[in-house]
């Protein structure tokens, strides 16, 4: 299964998103550290969810890591991320 879905997945799972958008971003990455031959190694991520209510912006990045536990220590090197409530995003 490509990294993506497994993203998507996970974090559907994790978090039941209003909205979620997962960008592949390894092409900007080429050649450099932990960038992989076949790409998906560099991502961002884009995720609205009522999940996020009440945590600051660490505790919503450490919710993320933990959910891509598994990712973060082999396929992903580089994760960006947009996390907000739905307030924040209207």
């Amino acid at each position: 299964m490509p990294i993506a879905a497994t993203i998507e997945e996970k974090l559907t799972a994790a978090f039941r998103p209003l909205q979620l958008e997962i960008e592949d971003q390894s092409h900007r990455h080429a050649g450099h550290a932990g960038a992989r031959p076949g790409g998906e190694s560099h991502f961002k991520v884009f995720l609205v969810s009522q999940a996020f209510e009440g945590m600051n912006r660490l505790a919503r990045q450490r919710a993320v890591y933990a959910a891509l536990d598994e990712e973060m220590q082999g396929p992903i090197h580089m994760l960006s991320m947009t996390l907000m409530t739905p307030q924040e995003a209207a």
